[in-house]
């Protein structure tokens, strides 16, 4: 038996997404859930898919950030039932390759070989059209559809009084930013960060940096009404890089020292080389920012030792999804992480392609679909 519903369908870059009528199974294989959404953001990781800066298979349904309720567990799933609420993960673990038992389960040997690849556990699709060819879905999620089937580890039980809009953000967005400061770079209270890159993980770094009570938070972007909302999520001094260099800006606002930690999240050769350079002896910068196929950036490793510096790479927050999904929707319902004023517009899913084009223009901080 199987279910239709209804999807936003990638078949080429820089064409619309297209809703289409889809199947999935009414029944998980054993390992998986079914998942009715609830919520979904839009993210730019699924923009580079849009206008082909990352490769996908197709047809696909994109989406990888978002929130839902357990509507059917396969066999042999443990700690779900349906009725739960769900913030959805795009680097389920196996629980059992050395990276998962070391704490590390972004880092899943099973993520790296299916879900890297817009594909279940076991190597197979789970979404077809009515016509039976197979549909891809996004770092083996696909939330921009009305259900998803997914494996046990990439649904992470939540309180149920946290709003699908804001939880949905939890599942990308904020888990990248606050983690790569709370996690990758283990920030510390005497330290000054900077946060390059004032978009949707941007912010959540800040907010990142606020918890681990960082001593200054310095925000650069060129845009000033983003820098306005780097400020109300914490940051203390802003630098418009469009008016000042930044390199220069660091210098007078540390005294020619430099920054403890440096998160660049855009995702460009430049600001990565630039969150680098601003970093103090002993500093260490982390780059969040995901870059188009190909890119490459350039660094002196005389420098580097000299003055042992590190260049770190975060994904997904260096998360552990079990812990720090919970622990961030009690951080907001606690009144201590602002998830609210991200969300800057609810849409539906016919209003897809809209809200991409209003993203690339730089609209708002996060747009999210309403399943």
């Amino acid at each position: 038996m199987s279910i239709d519903f209804a999807a936003a369908v990638f078949r080429a870059p820089n064409q619309p997404l297209t809703i289409e009528q889809l199947t999935i199974p009414s029944t998980p294989p054993p390992g998986d859930v079914l998942v009715r959404m609830k919520a979904s953001g839009l993210c730019h990781s699924d923009l580079h898919v849009i206008v082909g800066e990352w490769g996908a298979p197709t047809p696909m349904i994109l989406g990888h950030e978002g929130a839902g309720i357990v509507e059917a567990v396969g066999e042999g799933v443990t700690g779900l039932a349906p009725g739960d609420h769900v913030v959805l993960s795009w680097t389920p673990s196996c629980r059992r390759c050395r990276y998962c038992v070391s704490g590390r389960p972004v880092l899943c040997d099973l993520v790296s070989q299916h879900s890297a690849n817009h594909l279940s556990f076991d190597g197979k699709t789970r979404v077809a059209t009515p016509g039976g060819d197979e549909v891809f879905s996004f770092a083996g999620l696909g939330t921009f559809g009305e259900c998803v089937m997914v494996p046990a580890s990439a649904a992470v039980a939540v309180r149920q009084d946290a709003p699908f809009e804001q939880a949905s953000l939890i599942g990308c967005a904020v888990t990248t930013g606050v983690g790569a400061v709370v996690n990758t770079a283990r920030v510390q209270p005497s330290e000054v960060v900077l946060v390059v890159g004032c978009g949707g993980v941007g912010l959540n770094a800040i907010q990142g940096a606020r918890l681990a009570g960082a001593r200054r938070i310095i925000a650069a972007d060129l845009s000033d009404s983003r820098l306005e909302q780097a400020r109300h999520f914490g940051a203390t001094h802003v630098v418009n890089t469009g008016r000042v260099g930044l390199s220069e800006a660091i210098a007078s606002l540390t005294d020619g020292r430099g920054v403890d930690v440096a998160i660049e999240a855009i995702g460009l050769p430049q600001t990565i080389e630039a969150a680098y350079g601003a970093l103090a002896r002993g500093g260490r910068a982390v780059v969040v920012g995901q870059v188009a196929d190909g890119v490459r950036i350039s660094i002196d490793p005389f420098v580097m030792s000299d003055s042992e510096l590190s260049l770190i790479g975060s994904n997904y927050g260096s998360s552990r999804a079990d812990i720090d999904f919970p622990m961030l929707v009690d951080l907001y319902l606690n009144d201590r992480l602002d998830l609210d004023s991200l969300v800057t517009r609810v849409i539906s899913l016919d209003e897809i392609n809209e809200g991409f084009d209003e993203l690339t223009r730089g609209v708002g901080i996060r747009t999210v679909i309403r399943c």
